[in-house]
């Protein structure tokens, strides 16, 4: 059964008790939970985060990016030991709120580049890093999601073919891969080949638009996206993940200079047009 999720980033990237009218009112439109950026360093917040939520019955996933000094990539094994002890620290944080999933692109810093394109040697430093970090997931029975970003984000893993290499030598049931389409409409082939490629270890999906605005308003090819979930028989999270300019540091930082959307027509639109993806796919 498919959960629906929004991602809370269109108006912060930082978790906090100001978010709370925004939740309920998530909640009001028939969303089944939240997803939040792992922005805020108080454990505090992440607790009080799980009993709000707790409060009104809803779930949560959480989403983790990684600063170059905690990258599970490095040739320094120090940095290689922060980035482990960063993750454990974001399974720890899901843990407070009660989410079951943590996704992201943290195989690797986000937008840290060497400018060469990645190495055996890189991919085998991400992998044992990230077969440690799912030990420690499966005891807080917290998936771990890793995400394929762009190329002007990312160069360890673009494509659902690198993560799902990446993925298998890892070999950990709780790391596992997710699927992103603002990023997949720029980097694959089609959506369609990317979603079954992807299938055997997919736990996490996000619905973005090709601009980051509302989700049926831009150029993916929806219809593919939905019909081959439904056929691959995927039916996990689907949470909406949008961008505006409300977190100006956040925004700065993953070079976002406008906003695409009004947040709450990014909610209420992209909620129905969920419902109305799914209902239509039942429909044949």
């Amino acid at each position: 059964m498919h959960r629906i999720g929004f991602n809370l980033l269109p108006w912060s990237a930082t978790v906090s008790e100001a978010l709370y009218p925004n939740i309920e009112r998530i909640r009001e439109i028939g969303y089944d939970g939240i997803e939040y950026s792992m922005g805020a360093q108080d454990a505090a917040a992440y607790r009080g985060l799980g009993a709000f939520l707790a409060d009104l019955d809803m779930a949560c996933s959480s989403c983790l990016a990684l600063a170059p000094e905690h990258n599970p990539a490095s040739s320094d094994a120090a940095v290689r030991q922060q980035g482990l002890e960063k993750i454990q620290w974001a399974i720890d944080r899901s843990a407070d709120t009660g989410a079951d999933v943590i996704c992201g692109p943290f195989h690797s810093a986000f937008a840290w580049f060497t400018k060469a394109a990645p190495t055996p040697d890189e991919v085998r430093w991400s992998a044992d890093v990230l077969r440690e970090a799912g030990e420690y997931a499966e005891q807080a029975g917290v998936m771990l999601a890793l995400e394929a970003l762009n190329r002007f984000e990312c160069y360890l893993c673009n494509t659902m073919q690198q993560l799902v290499e990446l993925t298998r030598r890892v070999d950990h049931p709780f790391v596992q891969v997710m699927f992103d389409t603002h990023h997949a409409n720029i980097e694959e082939k089609s959506f369609a080949g990317a979603i079954r490629r992807a299938a055997p270890h997919l736990v996490h999906v996000h619905i973005s638009e090709n601009d980051r605005g509302t989700p049926g308003d831009g150029i993916v090819a929806w219809r593919d996206v939905f019909e081959t979930l439904s056929e691959v028989g995927y039916e996990g999270w689907l949470t909406i993940e949008s961008f505006t300019r409300a977190d100006p540091d956040f925004a700065n930082a993953i070079n976002v200079w406008r906003s695409f959307s009004e947040p709450w027509d990014i909610a209420e639109q992209g909620y129905a047009f969920i419902r109305r993806q799914l209902r239509e796919t039942a429909s044949g």
